[in-house]
């Protein structure tokens, strides 16, 4: 398979815009940032009074950058003019690097889920919409063939984070989909709700999350306000997500999987599918898987590494399904191997 890259300019681009993303999520703080111990790990939150109520906003995981923007709160929010134009100059070069952009209904409907909370509050975009978000994380200059949209936004995010967070969505999810003119989609359980389908198109938006239990069944993200479908090898994907920016507008921040989690999770899906690895979803999972693998066997050979051997130590029912889809794609093998043998 080859592949093409951009321009270290374009990559370089790319990048600011993500920083100057994260930097405009801490401008809007309206009391005293504070920090709080959820299951052994440091969250922050904006801490605020509204007449005798005390409210909180979730701005993170404590983590180096968001400490220093917390730091520099006073000079960020003094710039946020000049930054916004600096975004919308940064998108006009992506463009014309030929970046993939999100289409207008797409782009819009994810800027309204990002207003929200959505991302911040532990959504994290899977599928090929965060698979073409890896153009600008890796460089690679996608074509067609290897973007071709799904009709489906999959957001995921854990059941037991969400619960932890203490905050939730605004205004709710359901009345965001309802402005796109998305309607609920019937499920089993007539009390959840987990996918919503657009009524003028075949669009449909889904939510998932880990199943850590024998059945794939429905629970409940309270954070985002909605159900999700529950599914084995989830938790995987999305453990430890990055953010990324949609080409839109000024840009959108979001946050996606790791690139090699998402490529050895395609390996899994792949094989995994209700209508036979053969399929034209499963050969697409393996493109994808494909395209990765080469890219990061190149330039994060560890990482490939250590996302490989993470899902294999996981049981035999991940290596089983690794290793059925590798043999149907001898040359991402011969990629991992050359990965873990440091050559």
């Amino acid at each position: 398979m080859t592949f093409r890259r951009h321009s270290q300019v374009g990559q370089a681009g790319y990048h600011d815009l993500v920083s100057l993303l994260l930097d405009e999520t801490v401008t809007d703080l309206r009391g005293t940032p504070t920090a709080r111990q959820i299951n052994g790990r440091t969250y922050w939150y904006d801490r605020y009074r509204i007449g005798t109520a005390i409210h909180e906003k979730y701005l993170g995981e404590e983590k180096p950058d968001l400490l220093s923007r917390l730091e520099r709160f006073d000079a960020l929010k003094d710039e946020r003019a000049s930054r916004r134009r600096e975004r919308a100059r940064i998108v006009r070069l992506l463009r014309s690097e030929r970046f993939l952009g999100l289409d207008g209904a797409s782009g819009s409907l994810i800027a309204a889920l990002a207003r929200t909370g959505t991302f911040r509050l532990g959504g994290v975009l899977v599928g090929t919409t965060a698979f073409r978000l890896y153009e600008g994380e890796l460089g690679l200059h996608l074509t067609l063939d290897q973007t071709a949209m799904t009709n489906d936004i999959d957001i995921a995010s854990f059941e037991k984070l969400s619960l932890a967070l203490g905050d939730t969505v605004e205004p709710s999810l359901q009345e965001v989909l309802g402005g796109f003119e998305f309607a609920p989609v019937p499920s089993i359980d007539r009390n959840r709700v987990w996918r919503w389908r657009q009524s003028n198109s075949e669009t449909m938006v889904e939510f998932l999350t880990p199943s850590f239990e024998e059945e794939e069944g429905l629970k409940d993200l309270p954070a985002l306000g909605v159900s999700a479908q529950s599914l084995h090898h989830l938790n995987y994907l999305i453990a430890d997500p990055i953010h990324a920016a949609a080409i839109y507008r000024d840009g959108i921040l979001v946050r996606i999987p790791r690139p090699e989690r998402f490529a050895i999770h395609k390996l899994i899906v792949s094989n995994r599918r209700k209508d036979g690895p053969e399929s034209l979803k499963a050969r697409k999972d393996l493109l994808q898987a494909a395209l990765l693998i080469e890219i990061l066997s190149n330039d994060r050979p560890a990482d490939l590494e250590e996302a490989y051997s993470d899902a294999m130590s996981r049981g035999p029912r991940w290596r089983e399904h690794i290793e059925r889809s590798l043999s149907r794609s001898p040359n991402s093998r011969k990629l991992i191997e050359r990965s873990i043998s440091g050559l």
